[in-house]
């Protein structure tokens, strides 16, 4: 008892995403709704692991200066206070770059230009009410 049903040549499947240019490459984001896959930005990762390694290097004296460093390095040291700069960010900002849960829009260029130091204007600075970053800090006052 099989019954025979005829077999497509060619089946269709639409799928609704849209293509965004995320650190220099181009990524498929998937729409509201649609889980996405936790991805790593490796750069961002990168450029965190640096930022916090040339920040014990300077407070343990093992260079006077940023210029200094910076020469070690073979860097600029306009680009170094840039990426040192990654040292002030907000702990919970630090916990979704390295588990890849950053939206598409928070890429190393967003996060070298100048942004507040205070915890919380950083996240009305980078627009993080519209993404799932968790808050897991807070401050009691009294």
């Amino acid at each position: 008892m099989t019954s025979k049903t005829p077999i497509p040549d060619i089946v269709t499947l639409h799928v609704p995403f849209r293509v965004v240019k995320r650190g220099g490459r181009k990524e498929m984001q998937l729409p509201d709704g649609a889980e996405q896959p936790r991805r790593t930005d490796n750069t961002l990762v990168k450029a965190l692991s640096r930022a916090f390694r040339w920040k014990r290097m300077l407070e343990t004296s093992e260079f006077a200066t940023i210029a200094e460093l910076a020469e070690c390095e073979r860097i600029a040291p306009s680009y170094m206070t840039r990426v040192l700069r990654l040292t002030l960010l907000a702990p919970d900002i630090v916990e979704a770059i390295l588990d890849g849960t950053h939206g598409p829009e928070m890429t190393l260029a967003r996060f070298l230009e100048p942004f507040p130091v205070v915890w919380s204007d950083q996240h009305a600075s980078f627009d993080l009410s519209k993404n799932s970053i968790k808050k897991s800090w807070c401050f009691k006052s009294g």
